[in-house]
């Protein structure tokens, strides 16, 4: 079997550019990242093309693959033309966003229940792209057989690669990943195919990756944000040291304050951190209420401070 690989799937408001390149610097495993989505882009150059989030000088282009979240054929391909001028080979579409504010637009994974619309979208896309093209999607909105006929448009189109979360999008997170559904639709589809959902540890990859075979590509998300040595370890590396953990904390939040020119406003998102990262320690609610109620810089600094201090990893 080939070697596995493994990528880093894009949380809004999270794995933006500060985080991807904090957590190179502390940490291995991942061999690609993806952008949160992009949208909105209607012109040439457009103004939110321009920012450090895709920009060269701050991302690999060989590791990173810019996402879109869009519905108009056209909207991908000036997303594309721009992508490529910036040096990237790849984009992806988002066709697995959970969220009502977006799937009750037909964008995300509501696009999944209308295979013609996605059909004319894909037509038009790969007359004229001329970069790799890849789609992350679940197995529909409101059940989990609405992919099957959207898997047949999926099969008229060289796709680089097809990423299937195994949940539909009323159940946002809850429930389970159904693997077997996954497993039972592999034959079916000619793309090349990354499995995502509920790798959490070295015990929960192993069992999906039996369930998966010949699958060795895998995306991880809330799992590596709970535990951020979690490719690590999937890849056979001893972890769980509680300096470098330490240190990354303390070095994503100074970035993301150089970023924001001192601003309060970094908790937010620190705090979504959190939220996974709380997983990590011994007492975790313990932990979650130290930090969700801060609201200024000096004390979520104490806070993290004792967290280390005072809690263990597990």
């Amino acid at each position: 079997m080939d070697a596995i690989k493994l990528s880093l799937g894009p949380f809004q408001g999270i794995t933006d550019a500060p985080f991807r390149n904090v957590f190179k610097r502390h940490f291995g495993g991942i061999d690609k990242y993806y952008t949160p989505f992009f949208t909105g882009i209607q012109k040439d150059h457009a103004k939110n093309m321009q920012v450090e989030e895709i920009d060269p000088r701050y991302n690999d282009v060989e590791t990173l693959t810019p996402q879109i979240l869009s519905t108009d054929a056209e909207e991908v391909l000036r997303f594309a033309s721009q992508c490529k001028e910036l040096g990237y080979k790849e984009i992806n579409l988002n066709m697995g966003c959970p969220f009502p504010r977006v799937a009750n637009k037909k964008r995300g994974c509501g696009l999944l229940p209308y295979p013609d619309k996605t059909d004319s979208m894909l037509g038009t896309v790969f007359e004229r792209i001329d970069l790799k093209f890849s789609i992350k999607c679940r197995l529909g909105y409101f059940n989990p057989d609405e992919i099957v006929p959207v898997i047949e448009v999926f099969n008229r189109y060289p796709l680089s690669e097809l990423i299937i979360h195994p949940r539909i999008g009323k159940q946002l997170y809850k429930g389970e990943a159904d693997v077997q559904r996954f497993a039972e639709l592999m034959p079916m589809i000619k793309a090349p195919l990354v499995y995502n959902g509920d790798i959490v540890s070295v015990e929960s990859f192993e069992r999906i990756r039996e369930q998966v075979k010949p699958v060795n590509e895998f995306m991880l998300g809330r799992g590596l944000l709970a535990n951020p040595f979690l490719a690590e370890e999937i890849k056979g590396g001893e972890s769980h040291d509680l300096e470098r953990l330490h240190a990354y904390v303390v070095d994503l939040y100074e970035d993301r304050l150089r970023h924001a020119g001192g601003s309060p406003k970094v908790l937010g998102r620190m705090k979504e951190l959190w939220s996974y990262l709380m997983n990590s320690f011994d007492e975790p609610q313990d932990i979650w209420r130290k930090i969700k109620k801060i609201n200024a810089l000096r004390e979520y600094e104490e806070a993290v401070e004792t967290v280390f201090r005072e809690h263990r990893v597990i």
